[in-house]
């Protein structure tokens, strides 16, 4: 529920445990509500960062809506893979995340939506993540297979033109561009 009207929503995620099939258009079992702007053979996963969790927790704490030491659990920013240690500023689209059951293609950034707000629970979390940059990204299935919590992946570099996070700048407005 947004404010006082009922929106249709898939954005609450939870973990699994035990390998997961991935197919072109997704993972088996996940749903998008609005295949508008979710899902699709280029937005078929979206993955989200870890290192970001501390940042939204914290803000959360901030805006009263959780205590300083409530968990935040994967999944919880909409994403259907949690990832450690890939960031959107060394993430370049083409770039292919091979894990041992398949092969993930990094297509755009996400972009934040009210719904966004809702999952958060503050009417602010979407500008934060328009602030911030951290705004994980949609992959294409590369290679259908499997895929499982705490697998290790290795990263194949891809035309190196674009950056998640630069593109994302490009497409929020009022998002300034930063120098790294």
């Amino acid at each position: 529920m947004i404010g006082a009207r009922r929106v249709a929503s898939a954005i609450s995620k939870l973990a699994l445990t035990g390998p997961v099939a991935v197919r072109a258009m997704g993972l088996v079992g996940d749903e998008q509500a609005d295949l508008s702007v979710h899902g699709g053979l280029s937005k078929a996963i979206y993955a989200y960062p870890g290192e970001h969790y501390g940042f939204w927790r914290t803000v959360r704490a901030q805006a009263g809506v959780s205590l300083w030491d409530d968990p935040l659990a994967p999944g919880s920013l909409g994403e259907n893979l949690t990832l450690e240690g890939l960031l959107e500023s060394a993430t370049w689209i083409g770039d292919v995340l091979r894990f041992p059951g398949c092969a993930l293609a990094v297509s755009e950034p996400r972009l934040p939506c009210f719904k966004f707000n809702a999952a958060m629970g503050f009417g602010q979390a979407s500008r934060l993540m328009g602030q911030s940059g951290w705004c994980g990204f949609y992959l294409a299935v590369r290679e259908a297979g499997a895929i499982e919590a705490g697998q290790p992946f290795s990263l194949e570099p891809g035309p190196r033109e674009v950056r998640v996070d630069s593109l994302f700048r490009a497409r929020v407005p009022g998002v300034a561009a930063a120098t790294r």
